[in-house]
């Protein structure tokens, strides 16, 4: 069976999230969207805990379930802040749990280390390699994750704190990493250019902080299995049998894909931000470096390169997002939400539209130019201004530019929503 997941998400105790947060309104607009199997996120809170046991009562080979059968995983993400080498550092790491008795066991382990009460994804300073460690010797089915690893930030590779290798990070416990989640600013092409990622799973899953369409599974892992299991899923992140495919935004659209300064509303790319010393031209600040430029730095193949036995992707453009651009409407505006719906329905997700609905079916949906917009999603031809500094990309209308008028132009996408 086919099950798209998105294993990476959080729930209304976390910072920076929507306290309309519940489990009911994840299940709807995961059907939505296509998503057949959730994370439940933050499995360490309190409160959010005791919402999972009430909403999923029904457990079947470590997969819970709502009322209305729809399933979830126990999941969540850690922060580790802690000093290696001489230097400051800030990983997040996923997560996953096979029953709610290891996920009790992994918190009463935290508790000792501090409090998960005050947000959904606490922070702790236990280095990495202890962390897997631990967890191992509460549960050899525990699996952790390095959460969106490419961002400046938070992250294994983050420009601002983190590593060069996997190994550097996790030392001795490496071995217990299997999968590697590469974030929205990445996409799998960028990460096939480091030989030393190839023995990764690469993933990909939303880390939203809201249930609309445009969070909820812009990306996503697919697994083809004989049936929905934990084991099932561990077995596929960690010998990469059963991974059918990943589902990525385009990295542009993430929002530490290029270097930048947003109070100056400048980004650049990685040859640009080298010839200004890495210093925002404006107010001579110092650049937040990205994502395209740490791959650019630890990279040891070319552009273009893709490994044999790689897992393919599909990068697509959030469907309210396609809408909003075509019509001028805001994304959360009544005209949009009618041509949502006119294209998502009880018995079409809008993963079905963006990837399997043919163009004349489309056009008897929606109007032309939102069909001909889709088709061109789903080629990979749309413009996306890159995203930088905490900014997320944006699909472009005719006219406008992606770079500045000073900066030479890379390779972009062949069109822009406008021309349709």
């Amino acid at each position: 069976m086919r099950v798209t997941a998105d294993l990476h998400i959080h729930g209304r105790h976390s910072q920076a999230t929507s306290k309309d947060l519940t489990i009911s309104n994840l299940e709807k607009y995961a059907r939505m969207k296509g998503i057949t199997l959730l994370g439940t996120g933050d499995f360490t809170h309190p409160k959010w805990i005791e919402h999972i046991k009430e909403e999923l009562p029904t457990e079947t080979d470590g997969i819970y379930y709502t009322k209305n059968g729809f399933a979830f995983m126990l999941q969540t993400e850690i922060s580790l802040i802690y000093s290696q080498d001489g230097k400051g550092r800030r990983i997040h790491n996923v997560v996953l749990a096979p029953n709610l008795d290891v996920v009790k066991q992994i918190t009463d382990y935290l508790l000792t280390k501090g409090r998960v009460d005050y947000d959904g994804r606490p922070i702790f300073k236990i280095p990495c390699p202890e962390f897997v460690e631990s967890l191992r010797k509460i549960s050899q089915d525990i699996e952790v994750i390095p959460a969106h690893i490419w961002t400046p930030w938070f992250s294994l590779f983050g420009s601002k704190s983190g590593f060069d290798t996997v190994e550097q990070c996790f030392k001795d416990q490496t071995k217990h990493i299997h999968a590697l989640e590469t974030g929205l600013s990445s996409d799998p092409a960028m990460n096939w250019r480091l030989s030393q990622l190839d023995k990764y799973q690469l993933v990909s899953f939303s880390d939203l902080h809201s249930f609309w369409p445009w969070r909820i599974g812009r990306e996503a892992t697919v697994f083809d299995l004989e049936k929905i299991s934990y084991k099932n899923i561990l077995n596929a992140l960690r010998t990469r049998k059963g991974l059918s495919m990943t589902i990525e935004v385009d990295p542009n659209y993430g929002k530490y894909h290029a270097d930048g300064h947003r109070n100056c509303n400048v980004w650049m790319t990685p040859a640009q931000s080298k010839k200004h010393n890495y210093l925002c031209p404006k107010c001579g600040k110092e650049l937040t470096i990205g994502v395209w430029d740490r791959v650019e730095e630890l990279a040891d193949r070319p552009e273009g390169f893709k490994p044999e036995g790689a897992v393919p992707f599909k990068s697509l453009i959030p469907l309210s997002e396609i809408i909003s651009k075509i019509l001028g409407k805001g994304i959360m505006t009544k005209n949009v939400w009618a041509e949502y719906h006119n294209l998502v329905t009880a018995t079409r997700s809008e993963l079905d539209v963006l990837l399997n609905v043919p163009f004349n079916e489309l056009k008897g949906m929606t109007t032309e130019k939102i069909a001909k917009a889709i088709i061109a999603t789903r080629e990979g031809k749309i413009r996306i201004r890159p995203g930088y500094d905490g900014v997320y990309g944006e699909p472009m209308f005719e006219g406008e530019e992606i770079y500045q008028p000073d900066m030479p132009s890379p390779k972009v996408r062949q069109k822009s929503l406008a021309d349709f």
